[in-house]
């Protein structure tokens, strides 16, 4: 398989083929066409396996495919949110929307801490399509009314077994009460403890389920 018959837009498969790729790895060939589709995703995929291409290119494609929204201030909404463990993995997923989408017309922004809230904000007042962002981070925006999460339409959950280990579940269920319940949602996880499993099946609605690694072995019992 190529990505050609993926059936990315001419712009996606530009970028896609700028940087040296002409073929997907295991998890895009099987995610890109589910969340084509509109499924919400259940991936078990280490870092290494392309997982962050398998969600990036079908949200890039999706959201340059439907009507903008605007939010209360009428400036680009934020339509896709994906939260990572750390800041390093959200600056990477970020700079991969932007290479990816550099030929498209939508704009994307990676929130984090340690850094002032002051720039951050200021883009967030022009408009965010695609926002990259820590858990914690995002719930001081959301706390302050900066931050406007009601018209996501995407959802993705990465490495959401770190977030969890990291302590991360009680901000996680903060975020899931700011945004709509009717939404595609994608989890991607390299081992699948009980608790994942729970956060799973009360997010998740029939979700295709894509193994790229071995099943976890260390799962409590």
């Amino acid at each position: 398989m190529t990505f050609e018959e993926l059936n990315l837009a001419p712009a996606i498969l530009k970028a896609v083929l700028e940087q040296g790729y002409d073929t997907p790895t295991p998890i895009q060939a099987q995610a890109i066409p589910a969340v084509l589709a509109g499924s919400d995703l259940l991936g078990g995929a280490q870092t290494g396996t392309g997982k962050t291409a398998a969600f990036t290119l079908p949200l890039l494609q999706r959201l340059s495919t439907e009507p903008r929204l605007t939010n209360r201030r009428g400036v680009n909404a934020v339509r896709a949110l994906i939260m990572t463990p750390t800041r390093e993995l959200a600056a990477q997923v970020e700079e991969s929307v932007r290479t990816y989408g550099k030929y498209l017309d939508l704009t994307s922004m990676v929130m984090f801490g340690g850094v002032g809230m002051g720039a951050q904000i200021e883009k967030l007042r022009r408009g965010v399509d695609i926002l990259v962002a820590t858990p914690g981070r995002l719930l001081d925006h959301a706390g302050q009314g900066t931050l406007d999460l009601s018209q996501v339409q995407i959802l993705i959950l990465d490495e959401a077994d770190r977030m969890l280990d990291m302590g991360f579940i009680h901000d996680i269920k903060k975020v899931l009460a700011l945004v709509p319940k009717q939404k595609q949602t994608l989890l991607f996880s390299a081992t699948f403890s009980d608790e994942i499993r729970e956060l799973t099946n009360g997010l998740l609605r029939n979700p295709v389920s894509i193994q790229v690694t071995p099943r976890n072995t260390t799962v409590q019992r």
